[in-house]
C-alpha cells in the first residue's frame, strides 16, 4: 500500500518540498491513508522503539513526536510545568487528527513514565509501556530486553490478530537495516558536503520515515540521495555546527530552517530514535535477541539512556570531532528535565575543550524566531570574524 506517492516522479526540489509539507502537516495524511486502506497503526513515543516488531505484524509503526498544535483539550490532562510534546501528542489523538490501534510509551523521564496510563484512561486501544534496560552494563541486560521484546511481540500479535514468526522478524530487520544504511548515507552527505542538502530538507527526509512504511522510505531515499549528491552547488564560508538537544521533543521545522540559513548543521540528534542502532542487526537464529543485543551493544547515546560505556559528554565531543565542527548549539526543550540537565554537563565538557557553544531553549509550537536568529547570528559572526 503506497501512502506517500506525492514525491514520486517529481524533480528533486519538488520532491523535497513534498517531504517538508508532509512533516509539517498536522493531519497526518499518510497515517490516515494507511488506515483507510485497512491497515493498523502502532504509535510509539520517543526516543527508541524496536519498530521491526510492529512491521513484522504488517502494522505501520508511527513515530509519536508531538506536533505544532495548541493543546486545548490535552492541557486538562496534565500539570502545568511539563514539556510540550506530552500534551500535543495527546492532543492529536483527542481531536482525531490521528488514530491508532496501539500506543507504546517509555519511562524516559518523570513525566513520560505516566504517559501510557493517561492515554489508557482516554482511549480504548491498548496503551503499553516498554521498559528498556536502565542498566545496559549488566550482563543480564540483553536477556532481560529480549524478554521485554517478546512481551511486546505478544501484545502486537493480539492487536494485529496474527502471529509474528521469526522469519517475519528477519524480513523486517532486513528492511530496517537498509533504512539505517540509507540514513547513515544521508548523514555522510551532511558531514562531508553540507552545501548539497539544506538542514530542513535533511530533517524532513529523516522525519518522513516515522510517517510512512519503511519500504516507501527506503525507495524515497534510494531515489533522492544520488540526486542530492549530483547537485552542482558550491561550498560557502559558513561555520560547521553540531546541534545537540533534539532527542525527544523536536524543534519546529522553521527553527531548523533559520539555523540552516546561517551555518552548516553537519550533525545532530534530531529524531535520534529512528537511527539509534549504529550498525546492521545480525540475521541470527533468534531475531529478538539480535535486536536486544544491538540496542545494548550497537547503539548511539541520548540523555535518557544511562550507559557507563558511553559517557554523554564524551560522545558529544566525538560527534563534534567526527563532523569537524567548529561550534555546537546545545539546545533543550522547555521544561525538559533530561535536556536541561545535560546542557550543564555538555557546557562544562565543551568549556574544557575550548569548543564554542550556544545555549538555547525551544518549544515545538513556537512561532517567533527573531530573537533566536539574532543571537545565533551574532554568535556565528563572532566566530567567523574573530
Amino acid at each position: 500500500m503506497i501512502v506517500f506517492p506525492d514525491w514520486s516522479n517529481r524533480p528533486l526540489d519538488a520532491a523535497l518540498a513534498e517531504c517538508r509539507d508532509l512533516v509539517e502537516d498536522t493531519t497526518f495524511p499518510t497515517v490516515r491513508r494507511w488506515r483507510e486502506g485497512g491497515g493498523k497503526v502502532a504509535g510509539h513515543f520517543q526516543v527508541y522503539f524496536p519498530e521491526e516488531i510492529v512491521h513484522a505484524a504488517g502494522m505501520l509503526p508511527f513515530k509519536v513526536r508531538g506536533a505544532p498544535l495548541e493543546p486545548t483539550r490535552a492541557d486538562s490532562h496534565f500539570g502545568s510545568y511539563l514539556c510540550s510534546i506530552l500534551k500535543t501528542s495527546l492532543e492529536a489523538v483527542l481531536t482525531g487528527a490521528v488514530k491508532m490501534e496501539l500506543f507504546v510509551s517509555h519511562p524516559i523521564c518523570d513525566a513520560a513514565r505516566n504517559l501510557a496510563a493517561i492515554w489508557g484512561r482516554n482511549f480504548s486501544h491498548p496503551c503499553q509501556i516498554l521498559y528498556l534496560p536502565q542498566n545496559p552494563n549488566s550482563r543480564h541486560s540483553v536477556a532481560y530486553l529480549r524478554g521485554e521484546y517478546d512481551r511486546m511481540r505478544r501484545t502486537v500479535e493480539s492487536v494485529a490478530e496474527r502471529k509474528i514468526a521469526d522469519d517475519d522478524l528477519r524480513r523486517s530487520i532486513a528492511v530496517f537495516n537498509e533504512n539505517r544504511r540509507l540514513l547513515r548515507e544521508l548523514y555522510e552527505i551532511k558531514r562531508e558536503t553540507p552545501w548539497l542538502v539544506s538542514a530542513e530538507d535533511a530533517y524532513s527526509l529523516v522525519a518522513a520515515g516515522g510517517l510512512i512504511p519503511r519500504e516507501e522510505h527506503n525507495e524515497l531515499l534510494r531515489t533522492l540521495l544520488p540526486q542530492i549528491r549530483a547537485r552542482a552547488r558550491k561550498s560557502e564560508d559558513r561555520v560547521r555546527v553540531v546541534f545537540e538537544g533534539g532527542f525527544c521533543e523536536q524543534p519546529p521545522l522553521d527553527l531548523v530552517r533559520v539555523l540552516g540559513r546561517m551555518c552548516y548543521l553537519v550533525d545532530d540528534d534530531f529524531l535520534i530514535g529512528l537511527r539509534y542502532l549504529t550498525a546492521d542487526v545480525p540475521a541470527g537464529k533468534d531475531p529478538l535477541r539480535d535486536l536486544a543485543e544491538s540496542y545494548v551493544e550497537r547503539s548511539t547515546y541520548s540523555p535518557v539512556q544511562h550507559d557507563l560505556r558511553k559517557p554523554k559528554e564524551k560522545m558529544l565531543l566525538e560527534r563534534v570531532r567526527g563532523a569537524r565542527a567548529g561550534a555546537v548549539i546545545v539546545a533543550a526543550a522547555k521544561m525538559c528535565e533530561p535536556g536541561l540537565d545535560e546542557q550543564v554537563a555538555y557546557s562544562k565538557a565543551l568549556d574544557l575543550e575550548g569548543i564554542p557553544y550556544f545555549l538555547v531553549e525551544f518549544e515545538e509550537n513556537m512561532t517567533s524566531f527573531e530573537g533566536v536568529e539574532l543571537q545565533v547570528e551574532t554568535f556565528l559572526e563572532n566566530l567567523l570574524f574573530a
